[in-house]
């Protein structure tokens, strides 16, 4: 006989298919572990949108700037130069570029800072905050070449290759349109002075890189709402799973069903350890018995001291019978006393009148009254 297991045929993940929707604890242990339905292409878009605008709003004014920083490095040059013969030396050369990219690095700064802000903001729009540092983590699964091999493989490897196709193929078609009509411009770029030039090449790479952002923008979107249905699959579970998660979070169902069950016998037996101390037995006369104490310096008013159904109702009267406590048929009131009167509570004032007449009877019957 060959022995086989029906798991080794089901999908991948415990107990079969995933079809059931990830619960609230597996979506935040995702969380923790940096595992987020975000999509990259939102913050690379909305940079490249705020750089380009940016640029068209700033592009004449950091030019001057960048132009203002090359008289001084000539000026430089040539007082350093002449004093040494027409020789360099090495500490001013290193002390010139540091000046120039110190100040080309302070120009250009708020083009960084606002670029770093909207990706960040684009991040928070999309998780919201809350930092992780787990995805840091070393783990040396993630150095097992056969699943490299299979992420190569994968439909998302798929996805992101069309996806940069078609972003590649996008841009050039929009360079070609927009250039299509400026070769004349481009051609002449030497016969005008250089500002001018400046000027003319600003205002083609800013439009033209405003019209790519936007397309990307779009690509972007698109792409974010494909994170979202992916991260969603991939999350959800199989049934076993949502039970395993359910015992691991309220317990093994059987161990409560035991202790519960444990819970209910020592009730019983503290119940019928104080039965003996009843006034009298109410009963249905076969489904419900309840036992009724009344002592004015425990409580104002009678207590439900024991209560049972069909075989407990049956041990509860012979518990009763031998005691000589009074069993009296009241069907109604046994089930008003069993169904809305827990175990040591006194009972309710609309139930006064009912049990006041039973104890009476029974007083009566042993001279108490």
């Amino acid at each position: 006989m060959i022995r086989y297991n029906l798991q080794f045929f089901a999908k991948e993940g415990m107990g079969g298919e995933k079809t059931e929707p990830a619960t609230q604890k597996k979506l935040d242990d995702a969380r923790k572990e940096g595992q987020v339905a975000k999509s990259r292409e939102i913050a690379n878009g909305l940079g490249l949108m705020a750089l380009f605008l940016c640029l068209k709003l700033w592009a004449g004014h950091i030019g001057t700037q960048l132009m203002e920083i090359f008289p001084n490095v000539y000026n430089r040059i040539s007082d350093v130069s002449t004093y040494w013969e027409g020789r360099m030396p090495e500490a001013d050369t290193r002390a010139v570029f540091s000046m120039m990219l110190t100040q080309t690095l302070i120009i250009i700064a708020p083009l960084l800072l606002i670029g770093f802000v909207v990706a960040f903001v684009s991040d928070i729009i999309q998780v919201k905050w809350k930092p992780t540092f787990k995805p840091m983590h070393p783990k040396f699964s993630k150095l097992n070449p056969l699943k490299g091999i299979k992420k190569i493989f994968s439909v998302n490897s798929i996805v992101e290759l069309i996806k940069s196709i078609a972003k590649i193929g996008l841009i050039v078609l929009i360079c070609y349109n927009y250039l299509k009509g400026k070769e004349m411009l481009l051609l002449n770029l030497y016969g005008i002075g250089l500002m001018p030039a400046i000027n003319l090449v600003a205002e083609i790479v800013t439009d033209l890189g405003i019209r790519i952002a936007a397309l990307y923008m779009l690509i972007a979107f698109a792409d974010f709402a494909y994170q979202k249905v992916k991260f969603k699959n991939d999350m959800k579970m199989t049934k076993q799973e949502i039970k395993e998660e359910y015992k691991q979070q309220e317990g093994d169902p059987q161990v409560k069903g035991q202790i519960r069950r444990k819970m209910q016998e020592a009730s019983r037996r503290r119940m019928m350890q104080d039965l003996p101390q009843a006034d009298v037995v109410i009963t249905n006369p076969t489904h419900y018995a309840v036992a009724i104490k009344y002592d004015p310096e425990v409580a104002d008013a009678p207590l439900v001291i024991a209560k049972g159904e069909d075989y407990m109702a049956a041990r509860i009267k012979e518990v009763a019978k031998e005691n000589n406590i009074e069993i009296v048929e009241n069907k109604p009131l046994a089930r008003m006393l069993y169904a809305n009167v827990d175990i040591g509570q006194t009972i309710p004032p609309e139930l006064y009148q009912a049990v006041a007449d039973v104890l009476a009877f029974v007083y009566r019957l042993k001279g108490k009254l």
